[in-house]
């Protein structure tokens, strides 16, 4: 099924896929609320539009349109920009794109489900999209007058989604006593009963880890017994992104092909060599900054369906990073748990990463924070509350536990459009594990099986602002912290920095060079591949310290 969004000369909405993550989510003990799996699928169950401006309005209780004032960015285009079009104490968006469905099919427009903004709420309508050649606007609500608020730009400010015309009108509802369907009714006595005696169980003796405090049956679409009951049960939603609307190029003769001439490094004649360095500090940053020139070539977008040739022409050959999805469907361990990799691989001993709290270089002393222990025996002490980043198991560690994670490798497929084969290196760590800012010698894609990762990413040409003294890190070991003393670090002025949260089943592609620092934001497992289908061997030619 097709959902078209047509544009008009320079309409350039943001719309996305709806992310399954609520802030107050996150910040709920233990994550919990995302044990609500009807929470996560109606968060992700549809696409957001985003504000193009960050502005504040007040509503002074006046029901005409003079009633809200709107406090807009200097210069904010007329034809981006909310207005107060309607009275009664409304804010008014032109959506930018005519929308069309399928013969049939509507769409429901509202607010992102499951997120609440203090004085003021979304209303929601539903628009005849498969003919109508009218764009529809996004409306918003003050609940009480004036109480200033704010809304971001990238904020998600409408929600929507497909709905089939008329098939409401077609639903007969009705009540039933539950006596008619007796295995129905027995099934939910068993379930009242079972949760009743969790409840008292959780009461009298709480389990220490947090995936043994609740009841996983619905989440796992099995009955009371623990049989599947229906084949396309769904734990989480993959949509779709909207394709960018680029025209392929078009060329009119072939392209010249470049001589490649032998690696050679003159030495600078004496008293040029900090002239000559400021010169490629500043060639990089000329190079990076054109292209920004270009809105589709400054973020990092995420597609779903790439070729082979639509990456490397448009992605590692121009070195750009890229979120991929779609790539990971029909993997047997997109539905691992902790409790079945310890099964899987059982008491074998692995190497892992440990004792790391308390040294703030322990990326660099990496040699002396290897630790030993049964695979089972880790995989309990990572689902301990306060982990964090004591006890992880990295890609320095996965040439030493290659053979022992074999079971765990069986249930991997090949992203093989990119690489060659699954010899990845595998990362197991709770929430709060964390990689301090730093560059590789290799283009490395990154592969999140399981759970969910920050990653802030900074292209290469940055070198220059990072303070980069020692081999492949940063002073800067965490850019958020390094960010709120920037009055101590003025080099960070200007630095282009992506804040990426990679989510399970996506690929994030990091061209060599490029600065980025990972922290786990839940237990994950993530893979990381190097053995691309092209050349990846420039580490050869990297100078010696």
């Amino acid at each position: 099924m097709d959902l078209i969004c047509y544009l008009y000369p320079g309409w350039k909405p943001n719309v996305r896929p709806a992310p399954p993550s609520r802030e107050w989510m996150d910040n709920t003990p233990e994550a919990f609320a995302y044990r609500c799996l009807p929470l996560n699928i109606a968060n992700a169950h549809g696409w957001e539009v985003l504000s193009p401006v960050t502005f504040e309005a007040i509503w002074n209780g006046d029901p005409s349109p003079a009633g809200v004032t709107l406090n807009l960015p200097e210069g904010t285009p007329q034809h981006i920009a909310p207005v107060s079009l309607f009275g009664q104490g409304t804010i008014t968006f032109h959506v930018q794109g005519l929308f069309r469905t399928p013969p049939g099919w509507n769409l429901f427009l509202g607010g992102s489900p499951n997120s609440a903004k203090d004085g003021i709420a979304p209303l929601s309508g539903v628009v005849e999209t498969d003919w109508s050649p009218y764009t529809f606007t996004m409306n918003w609500r003050f609940t009480r007058p004036n109480h200033w608020v704010r809304f971001e730009e990238g904020e998600p400010i409408c929600f929507l989604f497909p709905v089939q015309r008329g098939v409401l009108e077609t639903i007969e509802p009705r009540f039933v006593p539950i006596e008619n369907e007796a295995e129905l009714k027995a099934d939910f006595e068993l379930w009242s009963v079972k949760r009743d005696e969790f409840h008292v169980a959780m009461r009298d003796n709480p389990p220490a880890q947090p995936a043994d405090k609740w009841q996983k049956n619905y989440y796992r679409g099995v009955d009371p017994h623990g049989k599947q009951r229906i084949e396309d049960h769904k734990s989480k939603l993959r949509l779709a992104p909207f394709t960018p609307a680029i025209e392929p190029h078009r060329h009119t003769a072939p392209p010249q092909v470049a001589t490649i001439l032998p690696v050679q490094r003159p030495e600078p004649a004496a008293g040029e060599s900090t002239l000559a360095l400021k010169k490629r500090e500043w060639l990089l940053d000329v190079i990076e900054a054109h292209q920004h020139l270009a809105p589709d070539r400054s973020g990092i977008s995420r597609y779903e369906g790439l070729t082979s040739e639509e990456f490397l022409n448009d992605f590692y050959a121009q070195q750009r990073p890229v979120i991929i999805g779609g790539e990971m469907e029909g993997w047997k361990a997109r539905e691992w748990t902790p409790e079945y990799m310890a099964r899987k691989v059982g008491s074998a001993p692995i190497e892992f990463q440990g004792d790391r709290a308390g040294d703030p270089a322990f990326e660099l002393m990496k040699d002396a924070h290897k630790r030993q222990a049964p695979f089972d025996q880790f995989m309990r002490g990572i689902q301990n509350e306060d982990a964090g980043n004591n006890a992880y198991m990295t890609a320095y560690n996965s040439a030493t536990n290659r053979a022992t994670l074999a079971p765990l490798y069986e249930d991997l497929g090949i992203p093989d459009k990119l690489v060659t084969s699954k010899e990845g290196m595998m990362w197991i760590g709770p929430a709060g594990t964390f990689t301090p800012l730093h560059h590789d010698l290799t283009n490395n894609l990154i592969g999140q099986v399981k759970g969910d990762k920050q990653i802030i990413i900074s292209p290469a040409a940055d070198v220059a602002r990072l303070r980069n003294r020692v081999h492949v890190f940063s002073e800067f070991g965490d850019l958020a912290e390094a960010f709120a003393d920037l009055p101590n670090n003025p080099e960070l002025a200007g630095l282009r920095a992506y804040d990426v949260t990679l989510k399970e089943g996506d690929f994030l592609f990091v061209p060599i060079g490029w600065w980025h620092q990972v922290r786990g934001l839940t237990f994950s497992v993530t893979m990381t591949y190097t053995n691309f289908r092209w050349r990846n061997d420039w580490s050869n030619t990297y100078p010696a310290e």
